[in-house]
């Protein structure tokens, strides 16, 4: 496989590119001069310039690959159309260019997002014939992106892969976690039913490899999950267990969530730049159900999902003390 990576430099990017190393395929990362490269520099891979938002420079970086992973894009963005310029648009550049410059591409594997399928309602869990709702700007311009993908499927062979929330070494929402439970804070988040289903990292990047391997999956678009639904407060639960935090803790109720993410917003405006919290995330996790049927994938491409969520915290907390103890150590050093 002479494989190219589009959003390398992300959580699950990193991952899927050492599992591709380790697996010995040759891997291409597309990276823009300001991506953060470093936990990639010491793998045997190379490094092409380009970006998604600019159509001419991706001609020479899809170039005698055959498959093509594409994980790039936005999940926080200033406005609406912010989104649709980085998902949509930048997809169909991409997408473009594969079919002007790889016509001996053998797969296409796009990395969409549960968003684009939008809520379940009621808790029921979506399969992949139901009729897609997304109910955020985010959501929108992934499901535009999957239609771009689809709509070229009629001359590459494409799938699709929607992952739910994700877990596992390097998730940010985690370390974001971990720095509120390490001040005795915890977000009040849902209500104690299952509301959301999740993945561990390194079974989407096997489940990612399977549709990119597997003649099966062309035109397909899958849901990965775990296989369990989760409430909010059991993942947060897990983690302050895990993180050895029991007592004394301070609920954030929901009203300071969306006092917080309304600054949030105000000052990503000023600054232009994308807000890490919004009112929508924090009306998101509290109104609507993020549950899904992922059993399609496991019928089709025999994928067996590893980790449940114990494990996927555990692997994470344990990832995130050695970087803190790393951290220490180079500072000793100065």
């Amino acid at each position: 496989m002479r494989a190219l990576v589009t959003g390398a430099s992300g959580f699950i990017g990193r991952r899927l590119v050492m599992e591709l190393v380790r697996r010995g395929h040759e891997t291409a990362c597309l990276v823009r001069p300001t991506s953060k490269t470093a936990p990639l520099r010491d793998l045997p891979v190379e490094f092409v310039l380009g970006d998604i938002g600019d159509a001419a420079s991706l001609a020479h970086s899809v170039k005698d690959r055959d498959h093509i992973f594409h994980l790039a894009g936005v999940i926080q963005a200033i406005d609406g159309p912010a989104f649709e310029t980085a998902n949509a648009r930048g997809t169909r550049n991409l997408v473009d260019a594969c079919l002007r410059a790889a016509p001996a591409i053998k797969r296409f594997v796009f990395v969409s997002s549960i968003a684009a399928a939008g809520p379940s309602p009621d808790g029921k869990a979506l399969t992949e014939d139901d009729e897609p709702r997304p109910v955020s700007a985010y959501g929108r311009s992934k499901l535009a992106a999957e239609r771009i993908v689809l709509e070229a499927g009629a001359r590459m062979p494409v799938t699709i892969v929607r992952p739910p929330n994700v877990l596992g070494p390097g998730s940010k929402e985690i370390e974001r976690t971990l720095g509120l439970l390490r001040k005795r804070l915890v977000p009040a988040l849902g209500d104690n039913r299952p509301r959301t289903s999740l993945v561990d990292v390194d079974d989407l990047v096997e489940a990612l490899l399977l549709a990119a391997e597997n003649p099966r999956s062309v035109g397909r678009t899958y849901f990965v999950t775990d296989g369990q639904a989760y409430a909010w407060p059991e993942i947060t639960a897990a983690i302050a267990e895990e993180l050895g935090v029991k007592r004394f803790m301070i609920k954030v109720p929901f009203g300071f969530q969306i006092l917080a993410a309304r600054f949030a917003e105000t000052a990503a405006r000023l600054g232009r730049k994308p807000p890490l919290l919004t009112r929508e995330i924090v009306r998101a996790a509290r109104d609507h159900f993020w549950i899904y049927d992922g059993s399609k994938i496991e019928r089709e491409l025999d994928f067996h999902p590893r980790y449940g969520l114990r494990e996927s915290v555990r692997r994470a907390v344990e990832e995130s003390r050695l970087g803190r103890r790393g951290r220490a150590g180079r500072k000793e050093e100065a």
